[in-house]
């Protein structure tokens, strides 16, 4: 078995065609189906029904799929990480994060990033939750994460900070002169709420933090992303609880954070499957506090 074998396995299913795969390989489709015939021999089995139009898993297929997409992420990982580490120039660095960071942290650390190494492109991608995060991480889509800190890694885990969750009113709020507020003081106001809310003992953090407060938050606007919610606070559809670093970079100068008392924390990270090295060691070092 080998790790072509596997490359070209993936492409079949992605492709979900023999002619359409060996056109995006560029090899002949002879060529290709030998591959494939042999890496099914390896492991004692056929991976994939052939149909006349087309090809589907078969249940070996199935249990085969998730680790082969882990082998050759991994393999390809690997190789980046040491062109990073011999500084080899036109590589790329594959990071992972939750929205609200991507949003709110990272944008400042990239333009450095972008004049300390500029033949090292950042590749980005974002997740809803935590949860998501971490899963994909484990499966090989990206050379390390920055979001909170992950309750159990085997991996290294770098603290980089604390995030903290207020709340997002408008100006003209009645609220609007203040800094604080008691989450006892908002049981009679309208909420928004965003599906990237983070979770607290397996519920969302405001219906658990209102819960303790005595109160059901009254949602009058559901929004899939946190930018979207406190964009709709900031025009006074309602009021919103979001993290402080992601509001300015959501609307900049036009609303108001009230700090919650006794104020909501948790700590940020950068993570990682494996030891950090070239790029991803450098871009680690631009995010932990010196």
């Amino acid at each position: 078995m080998s790790l072509r074998q596997m490359e070209y396995f993936l492409t079949v299913v992605e492709e979900s065609s023999f002619t359409r795969a060996a056109e995006s390989l560029h090899v002949t489709q002879p060529a290709l189906s030998h591959q494939v015939k042999a890496l099914e021999r390896s492991v004692g089995g056929e991976l994939l029904e052939r149909m006349p139009r087309g090809v589907r898993l078969t249940p070996m297929g199935r249990a085969f799929l998730p680790h082969a997409q882990l082998a050759v992420r991994s393999a390809r990982q690997a190789e980046r990480a040491a062109r990073a580490a011999a500084g080899a120039q036109g590589g790329e660095l594959h990071l992972a994060t939750v929205h609200a960071i991507a949003v709110g942290l990272l944008p400042a650390v990239a333009a450095r990033w972008r004049t300390l190494h500029p033949g090292v492109a950042l590749m980005v991608r974002e997740y809803g939750s935590t949860e998501a995060l971490e899963e994909q991480l484990e499966r090989g889509v990206a050379d390390l994460a920055v979001g909170p800190e992950p309750k159990e890694w085997t991996g290294p885990v770098l603290r980089i900070g604390r995030e903290e969750l207020v709340i997002v009113v408008p100006f003209d709020d009645p609220l609007g002169g203040r800094g604080t507020v008691r989450l006892t003081e908002l049981a009679d106001r309208d909420w928004i709420r965003c599906a990237m809310e983070p979770l607290v003992h397996g519920q969302p953090v405001l219906d658990w933090a209102c819960g303790e407060a005595g109160f059901t938050p009254r949602t009058v606007l559901r929004t899939e992303h946190t930018s979207t919610a406190v964009r709709m606070a900031a025009a006074g559809v309602g009021i919103v609880m979001a993290p402080a670093h992601m509001v300015r970079g959501a609307v900049g100068e036009d609303c108001v954070l009230l700090s919650l008392d006794p104020p909501w924390h948790r700590p940020l990270a950068v993570f990682s499957r494996v030891p950090l090295t070239g790029a991803a060691a450098a871009f680690a070092g631009l995010l932990v506090p010196e």
